[in-house]
């Protein structure tokens, strides 16, 4: 079985690391990879060696020669079937080249974004399949009107391997600029409106009343920044949430973590909340997308109403005095996602929909 893997993050997180792993992973099943990308794109060099690899000029969403690139490509690998792993634009012109070189497509979903029902059956009208990461995203897309018989959930994964590690408590503290002393609760999204930052930072006062040495730390990056970088300022909250930026090194900082939040709007699933519940770290999140597939409540944490920062300060002053609870949540927490959400397993989904379709 050829496969052509279309995959336009410049990053090698999120939906372009999935897309490592599975391209790593469907070596075992005997298929050929050939994965298409943008120049000097971070996947690139790490897929290097389990696929092969063209690398492509991209200038953006509507760069109507990447649609030239793909249907050249197409034509010379002669693929069985097409699987597009992206959005910005590759879902489109990527489906479309597909069709011109009669050949079956799959478009992969990780977005739990609404879509107009026009604009969601227009563009999936030439995929054979849809893969959602998550039943909240396969549901938006039901709701939008794509028929079911095109939709099909396969979760995303995380390596388990790499999210067991123990803890470098001195490095962490070192790291940080961190006391033994301190609870330390991290978030780990984008800056953006929709990963739902103000909304802790609302509930941040309350939980200090019980844990004056409290700290929060922000990992990622976005256009709120600076917004609220001031908000915690002007709340007298400076010492208590602090910025460290987008760190490429998860595996080490996550399993020092007393406590994982994420309050987001909108979350498709969430990787991040796989890889902390694979350490055994707790979590209180949202109640929205995908993240109650994750997130089980007394299991590896608690789910929160969207918006409601006194359920959030709630929960999380819950959690961090019961001991019990977490230690338990430190046991059961990991077993959860080798079972469910492993490379192996999310590999193999993959395949499943390939056979099915190439079958008939």
């Amino acid at each position: 079985m050829k496969m052509l893997h279309i995959e336009t993050g410049r990053h090698l997180y999120g939906g372009a690391l999935q897309v490592y792993y599975l391209i790593k992973g469907l070596k075992s099943y005997d298929c050929r990879n050939v994965l298409v990308c943008p120049i000097e794109s971070k996947i690139a060099k790490a897929a290097q060696q389990h696929a092969h690899l063209y690398a492509i000029p991209l200038a953006g969403d509507m760069d109507f020669r990447f649609i030239v690139h793909l249907y050249r490509i197409i034509r010379k690998e002669k693929p069985d079937l097409i699987h597009i792993h992206s959005r910005r634009g590759a879902d489109v012109w990527g489906a479309l080249a597909a069709k011109m070189a009669n050949r079956p497509v799959i478009i992969t979903r990780r977005v739990d974004n609404p879509e107009k029902p026009i604009i969601a059956q227009l563009k999936y009208r030439l995929c054979n399949r849809v893969i959602a990461i998550s039943k909240g995203i396969q549901n938006v897309l039901l709701k939008a009107g794509v028929p079911a018989e095109k939709l099909v959930c396969v979760h995303s994964a995380v390596d388990t391997d790499i999210f067991s590690k123990a803890c470098d408590r001195k490095w962490f503290l070192r790291e940080f600029g961190l006391s033994s002393g301190n609870k330390i609760v991290g978030v780990v999204a984008q800056l953006i409106e929709r990963k739902g930052h103000r909304y802790l930072f609302k509930a941040v006062p309350g939980i200090m009343a019980r844990f004056p040495d409290i700290v929060f730390i922000m990992f990622g990056k976005g256009p709120l920044k600076n917004q609220l970088h001031r908000i915690a300022i002007e709340q007298g909250l400076a010492n208590n949430i602090r910025f460290a930026g987008f760190r490429d090194d998860l595996d080490r900082i996550l399993p020092c973590l007393d406590l994982l939040v994420h309050p987001a709007l909108m979350e498709g699933l969430g990787v991040s909340l796989l890889q902390a519940a694979a350490c055994g770290v707790p979590i209180v999140a949202s109640r929205v997308g995908g993240i109650p597939e994750i997130v089980h409540d007394g299991l590896n944490g608690y789910l929160v109403a969207p918006g409601a920062p006194d359920e959030l300060a709630t929960k999380i002053i819950s959690l961090l005095q019961d001991p019990l609870l977490i230690k338990k949540i430190a046991t059961e927490g990991p077993k959860f996602i080798e079972k469910y959400f492993s490379i192996d397993k999310m590999v193999r989904g993959n395949f499943e929909v390939y056979k099915e379709i190439l079958n008939r």
